[in-house]
């Protein structure tokens, strides 16, 4: 059975997924979609809103915290850090 849903993202098949979609949310801050403050999706929620493992969006907020987008706050969940 094919899995027809729609993805937020068109893969690149040369770059591993958790750097895309570190990439998307980061350019969905940038744009204003996520402001300041915003909670992102829960892990579970985004998995399946991409489409991939929760250790695949575990990673992708790895590196969004690495980059100073987002903090993490154990038992809340992950929120848009003020931008600079």
């Amino acid at each position: 059975m094919a899995d027809d849903r729609e993805y937020p993202i068109e893969w690149d098949p040369t770059e591993y997924r958790y750097i895309q979609i570190a990439d998307h949310i980061e350019q969905q801050i940038r744009d204003g979609v996520l402001a300041e403050g915003a909670a992102l999706l829960s892990i579970p929620a985004l998995g399946e809103e991409y489409g991939v493992a929760r250790m695949t969006i575990k990673r992708a907020v790895e590196v969004l915290v690495e980059r100073g987008l987002v903090v993490v706050l154990r038992g809340r969940g992950t929120f848009v850090r003020r931008q600079s």
